[in-house]
């Protein structure tokens, strides 16, 4: 499932405070409408309009052409919709471009599947310095079957636990470390009269973050790993049960604000509850920073915005360090390629995918590319604390789950956001969503 470009997939840019242009959404390709045509030594790529990613990328194909006369790469670009109709009819009809640009998740693993996307896995192996430069969790939504069939690229989005430092300083709180201390400022702050989460519950993919980070400390990986793999009844995991029955005691115990479930993300109404004093917590996208940065008064600019890392659960299997959200983009080459193609994408792969020039343009946009090695050129920005905090949680997460309504196929996305929605205004019990879910499995 897709949203909002502007509110999730990419951060605001903090610089100039423009939304940052979301990529392929279900797959990006390469060029011209035909496909993979160009001579031989060419290949494509088709890509989205829209500020900065366009010319950040314009940038990089230009470059990478101006340095090889030989191997020219064709750049096409498309307005997000028409892009994601187009891509998917060139895949079906075997005349995808020769970069097949994507999100990894549900859509790679069709295509993989189906033969349509080649591996590259030893490609990797005997090129280590093309892997070994980016962050290892970017690469968990890349494989499938424990083969890598996509390059991780751009720029990483994890979710983050925000809070408003006035709150907690008046509450005389800290940021909870684990569930149970997050249980007892639920009590502490509507004690007070605020309320203690903001939640844009009616946008559904929202609540789907709590139960990301809820399935990995209770159970760790393995839990939605299982559901991602089909494996039978995975949903009614002991570990998932739990998860779920948490959010309901959360629920139950007003720990979001009161209606919740009438309010949307899009408009960025959930972000405003946090900067207006509204509500003490917040978990949302990295993205939602320049937002706030934006629209908050100053409240980014005087400190008073915080982060923490999502509370652990006792006896909880899974890493502290493990995080969720977006873990990057991919890019993919086409399996109906020639062999001139796919070496040319290869090539640009190992030598004009996020060189210094376009890894410093990401950074100037406000985001984090998914290059290890960049801490000072992120300490030179104003914002270097924010994005020192996203950089660090991104490249050491042992295990960065990519967000669910991606990393399951579209039927099973929209059973599971429907069954969330049940489930946080307590309209099915955590047995019930498991039996519901269940029945997506493999669909």
């Amino acid at each position: 499932m897709e949203h909002n470009t502007t509110s999730r997939r990419s951060f605001l840019t903090l610089a100039g405070l423009a939304p940052l242009a979301v990529w392929g959404l279900t797959a990006c390709g390469t060029s011209g409408p035909g496909g993979t045509s160009g001579g031989a030594g060419s290949a494509s790529m088709w890509s989205l309009t829209g500020a900065p990613g366009e010319t950040i990328r314009k940038s990089s194909i230009d470059a990478y052409n101006k340095a090889n006369a030989d191997e020219q790469i064709k750049l096409t670009f498309f307005q997000n919709d028409a892009f994601k109709t187009k891509i998917k009819t060139a895949i079906g009809a075997g005349e995808a471009p020769t970069m097949i640009y994507g999100w990894g998740g549900g859509g790679l693993k069709t295509y993989a599947e189906a033969g349509q996307v080649i591996d590259l896995s030893d490609w990797l192996a005997e090129n280590p310095k093309v892997k070994d430069r980016l962050f290892p969790s970017a690469f968990g939504a890349a494989t499938v079957d424990g083969k890598v069939y996509a390059l991780p690229n751009e720029t990483v989005a994890p979710i983050i636990f925000f809070y408003n430092k006035e709150l907690f300083d008046k509450a005389g709180a800290q940021p909870p470390k684990t569930w149970d201390e997050l249980m007892t400022l639920v009590k502490t702050f509507n004690d007070l009269g605020i309320a203690p989460i903001s939640l844009g519950g009616q946008s559904r993919w929202t609540s789907m973050m709590w139960l990301e980070f809820l399935f990995d400390r209770v159970g760790g990986p393995e839990v939605f790993n299982d559901v991602f793999a089909a494996k039978e009844n995975a949903w009614s995991n002991p570990a998932a049960i739990e998860a779920l029955t948490k959010i309901q005691d959360l629920v139950s115990a007003n720990g979001f604000i009161k209606g919740f479930s009438s309010i949307t993300a899009d408009s960025n109404a959930d972000q405003a509850l946090l900067y207006t004093g509204k509500a003490a917590m917040m978990l949302h996208g990295a993205w939602t920073y320049g937002g706030m940065k934006s629209d908050g008064a100053n409240f980014v600019q005087d400190g008073k915005l915080g982060w923490f890392d999502f509370p652990t659960v006792d006896g909880g299997k899974g890493d502290p360090k493990n995080t969720v959200g977006n873990p990057g983009q991919y890019m993919s080459i086409s399996a109906k390629a020639s062999e001139e193609e796919q070496a040319s994408a290869k090539k640009y792969f190992a030598e004009g995918m996020l060189t210094a020039d376009e890894v410093s343009a990401w950074i100037a946009s406000g985001a984090v590319p998914i290059v290890t090695g960049i801490e000072d050129q992120l300490a030179a920005t104003e914002d270097k604390d924010f994005l020192g905090y996203v950089y660090t949680t991104a490249k050491d997460a042992p295990n960065f789950q990519q967000s669910w309504d991606q990393a399951l196929s579209p039927t099973a996305a929209e059973a599971l956001l429907n069954n969330i929605d049940q489930l946080f205004t307590k309209s099915i019990t955590p047995e019930q969503f498991a039996k519901n879910m269940n029945a997506t499995l493999g669909k």
